[in-house]
């Protein structure tokens, strides 16, 4: 799947945009996993970073910038996908990112895994979704989980329920949950080519933030994350642009890294992948700190942050 996604679109031009003021600078290798599709993103209290490959279902850690990547789990299935941080410190991994995807919500065989960092222990939770390739959490343990290949955004429950339609958005890619877990913020990659958030007390209330329109294959925005004033930070899969969306329908470039740039998260903690520092993800297996994104108040996605 991976394969046939990154050559169906050719590398090209993004459309011209902004520099965000104080960006544009060179991005910084800061770990690499080779021959991997890195798929989820996420950095703990402690500032050690997380990634998934879609390709072996494994999940790696990194202990500090250019330190080996560590294989620490397998998902249960194939396709390892999304990460989220559950209030008691869990690790959800998300799997079922494979080939079946392209069925769209027609499966729902997509579930999430449960990952002790201590321990190294994956159970496998909850079955039943249609994809979980980005996935947030709630202060109140509600997962949200999204499908890029097709309309169904799902919603799974502390006590193991699933409702795997809580949402519709064709394309819906990565999940970000806002300050107060008001809203969910989403990118929209593959149908009109966009961000947009989702009311999570109405999920038919949906806020387009921006369009990108049809007419530019490099705009394929993918795993996005918030800035500290709730602004979403999105990575463009094709072109490698990593923007920032500073008001509805605006956004502005914090930097470019090489194509096939598929998630964002900030860091955490004070040492490590550390808080304010922006970090890139992507299919071509490299992680890179992307300086123009710093931002001292931000931090990776977790509930109550």
């Amino acid at each position: 799947m991976v394969a046939a996604l990154l050559t169906a679109i050719a590398p090209g031009t993004a459309s011209a945009a902004p520099i965000c003021p104080g960006a544009g600078q060179a991005p910084r290798l800061v770990g690499v996993v080779p021959g991997a599709a890195l798929q989820g993103l996420t950095v703990d209290a402690a500032g050690r970073m997380y990634t998934t490959d879609l390709i072996s279902g494994r999940v790696f850690r990194l202990s500090a910038p250019g330190a080996p990547a560590v294989p620490i789990a397998r998902v249960p299935e194939s396709g390892a996908g999304g990460l989220a941080w559950t209030p008691n410190g869990t690790l959800l991994v998300g799997y079922g990112a494979d080939p079946r995807v392209v069925a769209g919500d027609a499966l729902r065989h997509a579930g999430i895994a449960r990952l002790d960092i201590g321990t190294l222990a994956m159970r496998p939770w909850v079955r039943g979704l249609s994809a979980s390739n980005g996935m947030d959490v709630a202060g109140n343990g509600i997962v949200y989980a999204t499908n890029d290949f097709g309309n169904l955004v799902g919603r799974a429950y502390p006590n193991g329920a699933v409702q795997a339609d809580w949402g519709s958005l064709p394309s819906a890619n990565g999940a970000v949950l806002g300050r107060g877990d008001r809203w969910l913020y989403v990118s929209r990659t593959f149908v009109n080519p966009g961000v947009s958030r989702i009311s999570t007390s109405n999920p038919r209330v949906v806020q387009s933030l921006l369009n990108l329109g049809g007419g530019d294959v490099t705009a394929t925005p993918d795993g996005l994350t918030l800035d500290s004033r709730d602004r979403p930070v999105v990575p463009f899969n094709v072109s490698g642009q990593i923007v920032r969306v500073t008001s509805p329908g605006q956004f502005c470039v914090l930097g470019s890294s090489a194509g096939f740039a598929s998630v964002v998260s900030y860091g955490r903690g004070d040492r490590g992948f550390s808080a304010g520092r922006l970090f890139r993800a992507g299919f071509d297996g490299r992680i890179y700190e992307i300086p123009g994104g710093f931002d001292r108040g931000a931090t990776a996605a977790y509930p109550g942050r």
